[in-house]
């Protein structure tokens, strides 16, 4: 399905499939040969999504960009089922495993792999072709990698990232109530929505 969202339509090549039941909303420019499997949601926010050329999005997959965050997705990627790319920017030829996230400001180098259930922080910088073994998080400009064990390590290099002044916009410390208010707000835009075409 293409939605049109904040007064912006997707454009899709002829050259590139949206499966029936996924959605691409807004500002979203997919290259030729794209594939948008069943379920997966490409969605433009106050930003863009951009996706190169031989893209492979998978099932229940979520791609979103943001005004200061958008996504951009390089040529002869793959998005894994459940995985999650939020204003991130994915260099050419990565592998993002099933449930892989990479949140806002994050880089993933060309040639990179995140795999199963791994995490690219905010604001952190994969190098090209490293490996983010499975459920691993890579945190940090450039990223260093931590295993699931390694918590307290990791929080020392992920506090300086601003995770909430990033995502919402907010100070640390700022009650959800007040997040949520301002979430609940901005994601209201969507009341407009208006399909335009059923892929």
């Amino acid at each position: 399905m293409l939605v049109e969202h904040r007064g912006r339509r997707p454009v899709v090549p002829a050259s590139a499939y949206v499966a029936p039941s996924a959605v691409v909303c807004g500002a979203v420019l997919l290259g030729e040969r794209t594939r948008v499997l069943h379920g997966a949601v490409l969605t433009a926010e106050d930003g863009e999504v951009r996706v190169g050329d031989d893209v492979v999005v998978m099932e229940n997959a979520l791609v979103r960009g943001r005004g200061t965050h958008p996504a951009v997705l390089g040529d002869a990627v793959l998005v894994g089922p459940h995985a999650h790319v939020n204003g991130a920017r994915v260099e050419d030829e990565v592998f993002v495993a099933t449930g892989a996230s990479l949140f806002p400001g994050s880089v993933a180098g060309a040639g990179s792999e995140l795999r199963i259930n791994s995490v690219l922080h905010v604001n952190s910088r994969l190098a090209p072709r490293t490996v983010v073994p499975i459920g691993w998080v890579a945190a940090g400009d450039p990223a260093e990698l931590f295993s699931p064990d390694r918590h307290d390590e990791l929080w020392e290099v992920q506090r300086e990232l601003d995770f909430p002044g990033t995502v919402y916009g907010v100070a640390r410390g700022t009650p959800m109530r007040t997040i949520m208010a301002r979430q609940a707000e901005f994601y209201g835009a969507h009341r407009g929505d208006r399909v335009v075409e059923d892929s």
